[in-house]
């Protein structure tokens, strides 16, 4: 099995670029940590759907997401970029089919498109949108879901439902080389959420600890059963707060703060790769880290390669491959003021991971 690498960019949501004052300088910095991110071998660059920073809403810095999908396509190369997740109650849901398969184009087919039901109830209201209740909101995120898969995969779709629809709309293209961008469906609940994966969803990401992450995707397996699909098909993802910590056991960076998300992984590199080998097995196939506010971290975690062991992870990046010495190189990245810096650490130490398998491992400048 393997496990491939996506990477939350410095946006603003998270007061991630405070530090910057002026508001050309915190893209271009944003931009820049997507381009090394790229260099450095991650599949994908990811950005959250959000308009307000959080944890309470301020006159800061939020860059808005499908604003950043598109000057991406065009600014990076080779990784896919996508947003997790988008709100379904934010756009118009045939328009954001269309601005999908629009940027699918731009972007050579590297689009994800991510999609969840929406929470942030303060966003929603701010810019002039009712806060639905929770079935309210499934129930028009199912709808979503219909038309955005109708937009892409008929000519002439048209459906009613009882909050959305389309008539006869026309969606050409529908994508980059005749395919349209995969779906990423995000949220674990069991009766909607994982039911529409398995029905429609080329990816979901689902958060928690070890045992919730166990228990959805074995629902995911017995919906997909259900319906007579492979669950292998599906991308099975979560995201992951990572905060570094150096040999002893201090942290990396010099200002550490709270970040967002579901499940965190706090430790030196070493405990960071055994802890990343436990989602492996769990059956998480897909990690998108995001870094404490202070910095970006890119290169200091390594992965792992052992010949012929399929249940090892596989390294993210090309300059932390295992060579014949097992020496990996590590560098993090801090954007600061206005400019992003390179600093090398060093770290030293034994990676284990599923089954008592052990490397040996130098990550060094």
């Amino acid at each position: 099995m393997s496990m491939r690498f996506g990477v939350f960019l410095p946006q603003g949501w998270r007061q991630d670029l405070d530090e910057i004052g002026d508001p050309v300088q915190q893209y271009e910095a944003m931009t820049h940590v997507a381009r090394v991110a790229e260099d450095e071998g991650y599949d994908s660059l990811w950005v959250f759907d959000h308009f307000h920073a959080v944890p309470e809403p301020a006159q800061k810095t939020t860059f808005e997401a499908w604003t950043v999908t598109a000057t991406l396509a065009r600014d990076t190369r080779r990784a896919h970029i996508g947003q997790l997740v988008t709100c379904a109650g934010y756009r118009n849901t045939a328009l954001l089919a269309k601005m999908a398969s629009t940027l699918n184009v731009a972007s050579h087919g590297r689009l994800y498109v991510g999609l969840g039901a929406g929470w942030y109830v303060q966003e929603w209201r701010a810019y002039g949108n009712d806060f639905p209740d929770l079935r309210e909101r499934m129930d028009r995120f199912r709808e979503a879901v219909e038309i955005i898969h109708r937009m892409w995969t008929e000519d002439i779709p048209t459906f009613r439902g009882q909050y959305h629809h389309i008539e006869r709309a026309i969606n050409q293209p529908k994508g980059a080389r005749g395919r349209h961008p995969p779906l990423w469906l995000g949220g674990g609940g069991e009766r909607v959420t994982l039911r529409l994966v398995a029905e429609q969803g080329d990816a979901c990401n689902i958060n928690g600890d070890a045992p919730t992450l166990r228990r959805k995707l074995e629902v995911l397996r017995q919906h997909c059963d259900m319906i007579g699909r492979e669950c292998a098909e599906i991308i099975k993802s979560t995201a992951v707060a990572v905060q570094l910590l150096d040999d002893n056991r201090r942290p990396a960076l010099e200002h550490l703060s709270t970040v967002r998300a579901e499940s965190s992984i706090i430790g030196t590199p070493v405990e960071v790769i055994e802890q990343l080998c436990e989602l492996a097995d769990i059956g998480i196939d897909y990690v998108i880290l995001t870094f404490s506010a202070g910095g970006l971290q890119l290169r200091t975690i390594a992965a792992i390669r052992s010949p012929g062991d399929a249940g090892v992870l596989e390294s993210w990046s090309r300059c932390l491959k295992l060579s014949s010495s097992a020496r990996w190189t590590a560098t993090w990245i801090v954007y600061t003021s206005s400019v992003v810096e390179l600093r090398p650490p060093a770290v030293h130490g034994k990676v284990k991971c599923g089954g008592g398998r052990t490397v040996t491992k130098e990550i060094r400048a």
